[in-house]
């Protein structure tokens, strides 16, 4: 069976690349359809509700909401129609073993003060790096992240001239750590901002210092929060998307994305699901994972392994408790760290284990969002970095996560835990695999390890195949919200008529 409509445009996956991706090319007049082999949209951004608790279950700190509000302006829609959000005041809570709580407020006069107050540190010295860091993000943003690293003529202009001038200020050849250490001499000022390493799945001690300007977005820019939630963010960009004329296929799996010769290179020519040999398509948008977009859609292609082999970033054990009971010392955003970083770090990524004393992340959205669990209760979603799978016992190291866990919140928080968790879900590197065709459950793709990280990535565009593109996490400019926002609006750039 063949279909064929005028100017259209296949989307492989509806990840937020993905929706970005559906609504920018909509907006250019194309009929487009997007497949996803789930039952829901969002991808890795997703949710799932219980006995009355919703959970947010992907990436749950939000930054550059503007990146958001853009694709309704697009459209000539105002983003306040479909979703509100909260800028937060005091985004995060730091916990030390020692009994020190390093309140992160979102006003970095205050901040400062509280590093002042609780470090051995200096409000200066938080000052100086702030500085620092909001440096490296204006010489690398056009450069790296607003634009492609595969078109020759993008390096002729005037911004990427600046960030050519300037690489020796971006630390590219010193790592996280040591950059942090550069201006810091308590550790615990020192992890904490090593913690950010975990925002893009790597090892602050191999990682490049240039990954500092992930703090400048959350420090520096603010954090925020969807007044109904992460999800809400997948919501309403479905709802534009569908007001738009985009058309949905959920629980259909493309199987090939189908080629054919072209002159001198080869063109999309469509996509095959298993109910349809052939669907017709002028142009392809894959936010599938690049390495199974060639293992598995693109059988007929060369793939580029030199990309598809880069070492992986770690992976999470996540539990998600509905917890009967209300904590007013965490926030929306909370980190208990472990007592030896160093060892923590070098068991996930050299020895591929969990540590014995890993930290938690706690994420609660019910701080702010309250409908988010029942009254007295709050929705606990907990995660430790893990590696990503080489065939580890998972089984064993959710039990070993959990004890762990559990040992660690009853004596930081000093309570019982276990008493209020009225029910558990898990989520492994195997789920992750398999719920979201994420190699090796590496939940951010390549790892940012390699000093030149960003040219590892693959372009959002074809070289070799006209009319096929590549959104997502995977792929240039790398993982996280903003960045996958990126990723469609760099694809829009190079999208050719």
């Amino acid at each position: 069976m063949s279909l064929k409509i005028d100017k259209s445009c296949a989307i492989i996956g509806s990840g937020i690349a993905g929706l970005a991706s559906a609504i920018r090319i909509a907006a250019k007049g194309y009929k487009v359809d997007v497949y996803e082999r789930n039952s829901i949209p969002g991808g890795k951004l997703n949710e799932f509700r219980k006995n009355g608790y919703r959970f947010d279950m992907g990436p749950s700190v939000f930054t550059l909401p503007q990146l958001i509000d853009e694709l309704f302006t697009l459209c000539g829609k105002n983003p306040r129609d479909y979703i509100t959000y909260m800028h937060l005041k005091t985004p995060f809570k730091y916990f030390y073993e020692d009994g020190t709580i390093i309140n992160a407020d979102a006003d970095v006069d205050k901040f400062g003060d509280e590093i002042e107050l609780k470090t051995k540190d200096t409000k200066k010295a938080f000052q100086r790096y702030l500085k620092d860091i909001e440096t490296k993000y204006k010489i690398t943003n056009e450069v790296f992240i607003e634009n492609s690293l595969h078109i020759a003529k993008n390096f002729l202009n005037k911004r990427t001239a600046y960030g050519v001038l300037n690489f020796h200020k971006i630390d590219a050849f010193k790592s996280m750590n040591a950059g942090n250490q550069s201006f810091f001499k308590d550790r615990k000022v020192v992890q904490l901002l090593n913690n950010y390493a975990n925002y893009v799945g790597s090892n602050p001690f191999v990682a490049p210092a240039t990954l500092n300007v992930i703090q400048h977005l959350e420090i520096n820019l603010g954090t925020y929060l969807p007044d109904k939630g992460m999800y809400s963010i997948i919501s309403a960009l479905v709802k534009l998307a569908e007001e738009i004329g985009v058309t949905f296929y959920y629980n259909t799996a493309v199987e090939e994305i189908i080629t054919a010769p072209d002159a001198k290179k080869r063109k999309v020519i469509g996509v095959k699901t298993k109910t349809q040999e052939l669907i017709k398509y002028d142009k392809v948008v894959s936010n599938m994972d690049i390495y199974y977009t060639f293992k598995k859609l693109l059988p007929h292609e060369k793939a580029p392994e030199h990309i598809l082999n880069q070492p992986k970033s770690s992976s999470l054990i996540a539990f998600f408790w509905g917890v009967k009971n209300t904590y007013e010392v965490l926030n929306t955003h909370n980190m208990l760290f472990s007592a030896d970083d160093v060892t923590e770090f070098k068991t996930v990524f050299e020895q591929h284990n969990l540590s014995d004393d890993p930290s938690i992340y706690i994420y609660v959205s019910s701080k702010h969002v309250k409908e988010d669990a029942p009254k007295g209760c709050e929705n606990w979603f907990l995660f430790v970095t893990v590696p990503n799978d080489q065939g580890q016992n998972w089984d064993e190291l959710v039990v070993k996560a959990k004890k762990s866990i559990v040992q660690k919140i009853n004596r930081m928080l000093n309570t019982n835990i276990e008493q209020h968790i009225e029910f558990e879900e898990v989520l492994t590197p195997p789920k992750i695999k398999e719920n979201y065709s994420t190699p090796f459950g590496a939940i951010y793709g390549n790892s940012s390890h390699n000093k030149f990280a960003a040219f590892f990535r693959h372009s959002n565009f074809s070289k070799k195949v006209n009319g096929l593109y590549f959104v997502g996490g995977s792929v240039h400019p790398g993982a996280g919200i903003p960045l996958c926002l990126n990723s469609a609006k760099i694809m829009d750039k190079t999208f050719k008529k």
